[in-house]
């Protein structure tokens, strides 16, 4: 390729006015010349500033521009980069009056004719551009001056030190892993990519990154900033000679570098609104621009086939043959995953742009050396594809046959890079423009025409694609994260929790010593003190530890009672409390104990008191006689009856049998009294039948109604009381007594004296002395008589 004379650096600076927009201010080129002028740049202020540079304190800008035919130059591309500040416009020292906003954007431009050294412009552009803003007086330009003359001198040297400065390729890797490989094919295939992010140095440095991928492509941009531009296609040379010492013989060799922007094709690392005519016109068939403008995202499908999102790491491919050429093979995918692996194990948070072993393995050239042998792989793959599908033609002589059965090559090893892919790169500008470089050259013969991972899937593959995508749900990261929450939350709890047990034990244990230290003080003074200061004392003793009053020693002690207020307590009334209740207490005893007397006395009075009109019958201890009783007395003993029977029908059953007894009771000691005749009892039997429980002792069912007119009979034939039976057992008989359950001890002793029995003290007697639960039976043998004692 013939040389052409070599572009000298230009320093621009681009002004944002406030009613003209963005402008070019200053221009600093050879004498005599103004390139801004003569190449009609009026689009570099708007390339110079992007959208949203003003949002950051600092913004750097890559873009192309065209250089017009010259008499001694031809048409070619030139790059540049711009770095874009702010400053407060009230801290200028010299203010001009069109000055009129709050801060002031300007941006310090360099315009170079090759993009290898974009890396160096970077850091020194940075440098200046910050010292010029510090004088605050934007008219002292001498920093830019001796900026520019500095950048001439360093040019003259064509070969820089390292020409990929700035270049992030682990970060891409590391951003898109397996699409990598899909952006480095779709390159191949020239379709229109579109690059959009908010971040305008990293959207252009992506795009450089990919672009170097290919061999030789940064040293041959010269027709790049228009369509129009096909200088390299109608210049180069068919490579002649070989020398595989020599790298750039063998790439030049090899048909490299590919020419992606030639004619109908253009780049532009960022593409201001204003060259969208451009980007539509019927000329342009393909290109690689990114924006930072969201307006595009809305037509995307108009400016792009496909479109990446730096934002969102995301990549979008519009067109439906574009997608299924792009669709990555078992080859490529084993061959990208390795590469990913061996990046994302060498990645350093803190310097992403080297591994953190600082070896080869996964550095910015074991990337590049990677891609390069990809690429050398599948030109050679190409080139026997060609060779076998022309002798299926039957295009080659049989020299060609036996030339290719001597390269012992199993069937088509192009076929691994994905046979739509190989057709459709087949039909662009650039394989075409290979194809005529290396016409004659078995490629084959050089590099070996296989895959770099050529070969079926394997275990290994699956695992490696398994591992990648948990390694994208980011699962490690979250349970990690997850665990180390749970597990500090579980520490702070388990200390929480044994420093609140210790305290309690502790509390615990104090009260403990200090209840045995009072009662043993209560012990040692109740023995040396009369009772009555000892219980003067026990009144001005303390609350106990156990209702959560802590000892005076013990306030400060940490425990957990202690910051609890404690509460205040009146001693003098809670005693005046206690006496009135203990007073109350005696009244209620007291009036309970005074009617129980008064109604004793009052059944003694009755019995005492009341006639016996049976005072002609012989008394006898086995049949006493039943007296009358007042009519008014039993009336008013049934209404009480009748009122017991108004319960409630839950306690029917039990208030019926306790009211039954009751009445019971009362008639026997009315008739032991004489106060109830046998006419009113035969009533009372009629009106108030007897339980199913006491019919089998039954009192009155054994004696028959008297007739009036008829004597009693004998003492020896009248049956016996009902209380007392006479059991003839041969020669031997028993007497027996039977007591209610709920007769008193005093009505025990009346019934025995009613029966004629309490003087009986002669006789051999058999005494019983039980608490009595049901009704109680005394036995005597037979001519004795019982005596009752009652349990205390």
């Amino acid at each position: 390729m013939a040389k052409q004379a070599r572009q000298t650096p230009i320093v621009l600076v681009i002004d944002f006015h406030h009613a003209r927009g963005p402008e070019v201010e200053l221009c600093i080129a050879d004498e005599g010349t103004s390139p801004a002028t003569e190449n009609d740049w009026s689009l570099l202020p708007f390339m110079a500033l992007s959208d949203g540079a003003h949002l950051s304190t600092e913004e750097f800008s890559y873009f192309t521009l065209r250089r017009q035919e010259t008499p001694t130059t031809p048409a070619t591309s030139l790059f540049g980069i711009s770095c874009s500040r702010q400053l407060d416009s009230n801290l200028l020292i010299d203010r001009p009056p069109d000055v009129t906003r709050s801060t002031v954007q300007k941006a310090v431009v360099v315009v170079t004719d090759s993009p290898q050294r974009v890396g160096h412009l970077r850091e020194k552009l940075s440098v200046v551009t910050s010292a010029w803003f510090a004088q605050r007086d934007f008219t002292d330009t001498d920093i830019l001056r001796k900026f520019r003359e500095g950048l001439v001198i360093s040019f003259l040297n064509n070969d820089p030190k390292d020409q990929n400065l700035g270049l992030s390729l682990r970060e891409m890797i590391h951003e898109f892993k397996y699409q990598t490989l899909v952006l480095f094919k779709a390159l191949l295939l020239q379709p229109k990519m579109l690059f959009f992010g908010t971040r305008c140095e990293r959207l252009c440095m992506i795009q450089f990154s990919l672009i170097s991928l290919i061999p030789g492509l940064m040293g041959a941009l010269q027709d790049c900033a228009d369509p129009a531009f096909d200088t390299y296609a109608e210049t180069v040379e068919k490579a002649t000679s070989l020398k595989t010492s020599d790298r750039n013989s063998l790439l030049a060799y090899m048909g490299l570098p590919l020419q992606i922007f030639g004619k109908g094709s253009m780049f532009g690392p960022y593409t201001p609104l204003q060259q969208l005519d451009l980007l539509a016109d019927d000329g342009t068939k393909s290109y690689v621009v990114g924006s930072t403008n969201s307006l595009l995202l809305q037509q995307k499908d108009r400016y792009s086939d496909i479109l990446i999102n730096l934002d969102e790491d995301t990549i979008n491919i519009t067109s439906l043959s574009l997608r299924t050429a792009l669709v990555l093979s078992t080859a490529d995918r084993r061959w990208i995953d390795l590469l990913t692996q061996i990046v994302n194990d060498t990645w350093d948070e803190d310097h992403p742009s080297r591994p953190k072993t600082l070896g080869f393995m996964g550095s910015e050239e074991f990337i590049r050396m990677q891609f390069e042998e990809y690429l050398l792989a599948l030109l050679s793959c190409m080139k026997y594809h060609e060779e076998l599908n022309s002798l299926a033609s039957a295009e080659s002589s049989h020299r060609a046959i036996s030339q290719l059965q001597t390269f012992n090559i199993e069937g088509d090893p192009a076929l691994d890079f994905n046979a739509d892919f190989l057709a459709q790169w087949q039909k662009t500008s650039n394989y075409t423009l290979f194809s005529r470089l290396t016409s004659d050259a078995m490629l084959y013969s050089i590099t070996e025409p296989r895959h770099p991972s050529a070969g079926g899937l394997t275990m290994e593959d699956i695992q490696r694609r398994l591992s990648q995508q948990v390694a994208d749900l980011h699962l490690d990261e979250r349970v990690r994260e997850g665990r180390e929450a749970l597990n500090r939350h579980l520490s702070t709890g388990q200390k929480k929790v044994s420093a609140a047990f210790n305290s309690f034990w502790s509390d615990i244990e104090a009260m403990r010593e200090a209840q045995r230290k009072r009662n043993e003080e209560r012990a040692t003074q109740s023995q040396s003190q009369p009772q009555s200061q000892r219980a003067s004392m026990d009144k001005e003793i303390p609350a106990s530890p156990a209702l959560g009053s802590p000892e005076p020693g013990n306030e400060n002690a940490g425990s957990w009672f202690g910051a609890r207020q404690r509460p205040s307590i009146d001693v003098s009334q809670a005693q005046a409390s206690v006496a009135a209740a203990g007073q109350k207490a005696g009244a209620y005893f007291s009036s309970w104990g005074s009617w129980a007397s008064d109604k004793r006395r009052e059944w003694q009075e009755k019995r005492t008191t009341s006639p016996n009109p049976n005072a002609h019958m012989a008394a006898s201890p086995s049949t006493p006689t039943l007296p009358s009783v007042n009519e008014s007395i039993f009336d008013a003993d049934r209404g009480r009856r009748r009122s017991m029977q108004r319960n409630s029908e839950d306690s029917e059953g039990l208030s019926r049998s306790l009211s039954r007894r009751k009445r019971w009771s009362n008639i026997i000691l009315r008739r032991e009294g004489g106060e109830l005749q046998r006419e009113e009892v035969e009533v009372a039997e009629a009106a108030y039948p007897k339980s199913p429980l006491s019919r089998g002792s039954s009192v009155h069912d054994s004696n028959p109604p008297k007739q009036e007119g008829v004597a009693d009979p004998p003492v020896s034939e009248r049956k016996a009381s009902p209380e007392v039976e006479t059991v003839d057992g041969g020669s031997a008989s028993a007497t027996t007594l039977v007591i209610p359950r709920d007769t008193p001890p005093d009505n025990k002793e009346k019934k025995l004296e009613g029966l004629g029995l309490g003087d009986v003290k002669d006789v051999d007697t058999a005494t019983v002395s039980a608490p009595i639960k049901e009704n109680v039976q005394i036995t005597a043998p037979k001519g004795s008589v019982p005596e009752f004692t009652s349990p205390q």
